[in-house]
């Protein structure tokens, strides 16, 4: 058989390396292919705690638990303590107006007494008299309006039980109209501020029935 082609033919491989080969392919073939593994991060393991760390931890929270009571307990106590604080400064200052005003309005009273007793001892019978009267009444009407938009109030004694937180008792004298230790007279009048004795009423209380009236004999 006679070839065509220009060239030398391929040489054929030998019986060996044909064997060779064949056994190489084979096992390829055989080998299984294993697919990429992807890399994982890096896990710590968790690790139950163990009974002397739940120890611990429970002992802190007691700790916790003691502070905070102890912390809330302090913070309610200077709560209160500001609140009396507060309320006390609060009742001093309205004291104190109260003080200021009494002193003042206590300067002004005596000349409302000293109007009391000219109005008293006038009897204008001229019409110049009468007059200068009107005047007079106009000036004393608006210094009583004044007192009272203060809270200032007369007291009424008369005919009332004697009270020495209320009046002061000046003179004592039997009285067969009136019972004993009874107001029967007012010799400078008392004053109330806003439910406060501004100033103690001057009286003349009774003493009851002299000792010539008890010892009268019963008539049949």
């Amino acid at each position: 058989m006679s070839f065509a082609m220009t060239g030398e033919p391929p040489a054929s491989p030998s019986p060996l390396e044909a064997e060779d080969g064949n056994e190489a392919a084979a096992e390829a073939a055989s080998t299984p292919v294993e697919p990429p593994v992807a890399e994982m991060p890096d896990q710590e393991p968790e690790v139950a705690p163990s009974g002397d760390r739940a120890t611990q931890l429970e002992a802190e929270l007691t700790t916790l638990r003691a502070e905070h009571d102890t912390v809330r307990s302090q913070y309610m106590r200077i709560a209160a303590d500001f609140d009396n604080f507060r309320k006390r400064q609060q009742r001093d200052a309205e004291d104190l107006k109260v003080q200021l005003i009494c002193s003042t309005l206590g300067e002004i009273l005596p000349v409302v007494d000293n109007f009391e007793r000219a109005r008293q001892q006038l009897n204008p019978e001229s019409e110049e008299a009468q007059a200068l009267h009107r005047s007079y009444q106009g000036l004393y009407k608006q210094l009583v309006d004044v007192l009272k938009q203060l809270g200032v109030s007369p007291m009424r004694v008369e005919g009332e039980a004697f009270d020495p937180s209320l009046h002061e008792a000046v003179l004592r004298e039997p009285s067969d109209a009136h019972a004993e230790d009874v107001v029967i007279e007012e010799l400078q009048r008392g004053y109330h501020l806003d439910g406060r004795v501004l100033r103690h009423a001057m009286v003349k209380v009774s003493m009851g029935p002299g000792p010539t009236a008890a010892a009268a004999p019963e008539t049949n």
